[in-house]
């Protein structure tokens, strides 16, 4: 049997979407600097990698996830919680990447953006398979069981089923916040994984956000709003008369959730719209479209020309951590796609600079 949500579009989840349009409307038509909007994305990118690995209990302040992705600083007895961070960190470029790239969501996305989380800070990890066995959910107080998810054998059609779930519903014009919810919340619900399963839902939720279109310039981040109360997150997806997923969960009637979360949407969206006014200033034109263009490594290699006119291998080469040939053939290729141009052919310390296009956009 396909998955077939049970919710009811309330008045309140009317008036959240409208909410929701209002903001992503007006922050897409605010002119804000490059260099603003980038400043503005890291923070948000920065946010959730925080707020969702907090959830799990990561123990990093903000400003030391800063620091660990910023400054690859360390911080004595928190190994783990740094490795949590860079993992969450590379899966949401992986999923900026993914947005760039494709026009719909498949299952291997969804395993890649689990292997990442739970790649300890690699940039690269093998699509993760699912559980081959049974996992539980427990109070972190009592131990009792809080949820139990279907079994191992079940959970490949059920994963099936939501990815054709996500598909059809788009197609048949479900709003996007809706379908954002719905499928973190059956994600949360099967628990594919023995671990990483909250976090992975909820970068499964932005996946298909930023692929409907509902990206907002990439300057919110939902993580906060769940964080900053995680009883009413819990509260909210907790739902059905029985902790088994075969007594009840499945069919249960998930408006509440719903509501929840197109209302933390509107929340977020409207917060985004109050930063960006105060970072518009005085009008300046909106390079967002050129901005879109650059991938996740060539917006990190802007920051080389903080600095600088020009950069060399060398330089891309300590900034990514790669062998100067890597460096040299990044390099290439970016000259090739027009991102950069030769500013000195010299072969023992050849030199590029930004193309005019995005010189432009980076000096606005």
């Amino acid at each position: 049997m396909s998955f077939s949500p049970n919710f009811t579009i309330t008045p309140g989840i009317v008036s959240c979407l409208l909410r929701i349009e209002t903001a992503r409307q007006a922050v897409l038509h605010l002119p804000v600097t490059p260099s603003v909007l980038a400043t503005l994305r890291e923070t948000a990118r920065l946010f959730s990698t925080h707020y969702s690995t907090m959830i799990e209990g990561n123990r990093l302040t903000q400003e030391q996830v800063s620091r660990v992705i910023g400054d690859k600083q360390h911080f004595p007895g928190r190994e783990r919680d740094e490795k949590e961070i860079l993992g969450y960190y590379a899966a949401l470029e992986l999923l900026e990447h993914i947005t760039a790239t494709e026009k719909s969501i498949t299952e291997n996305h969804i395993q890649a953006l689990h292997a990442l989380v739970l790649a300890e800070g690699r940039k690269k990890a093998k699509p993760t398979p699912y559980r081959d066995g049974q996992n539980v959910i427990r109070d972190g107080r009592t131990r009792g069981i809080v949820y139990m998810p279907p079994e191992a054998r079940d959970v490949p059609a059920l994963m099936k089923e939501l990815e054709a779930w996500v598909s059809g519903s788009e197609q048949a014009g479900l709003p996007c916040p809706i379908r954002a919810g719905v499928a973190h919340y059956q994600f949360a619900t099967i628990h594919p994984y023995y671990d990483g399963n909250g976090r992975t839902a909820r970068l499964l939720t932005t996946l298909i956000l930023h692929l409907g279109g509902y990206d907002l310039k990439g300057l919110y981040s939902l993580e906060e709003y769940y964080a900053r109360n995680l009883g009413d997150y819990y509260e909210a997806l907790t739902v059905g008369p029985g902790h088994n997923y075969y007594e009840g969960r499945a069919k249960a009637d998930i408006t509440k959730w719903v509501e929840y979360f197109c209302n933390g949407m509107a929340d977020s969206f409207e917060n985004v719209l109050q930063r960006t006014r105060e970072a518009a200033g005085n009008g300046a034109a909106d390079f967002s479209p050129a901005l879109r263009k650059l991938d996740p490594r060539q917006r990190k290699a802007l920051e080389l020309f903080r600095l600088s006119t020009s950069i060399n291998s060398h330089d891309v080469a300590t900034l990514f951590g790669i062998s100067d040939r890597a460096a040299r053939n990044l390099l290439a290729s970016w000259t090739e796609s027009g991102f950069l141009y030769i500013a000195d052919p010299s072969k023992k310390n050849r030199k590029y600079a930004l193309s005019p296009e995005f010189e432009r956009l980076f000096n606005s």
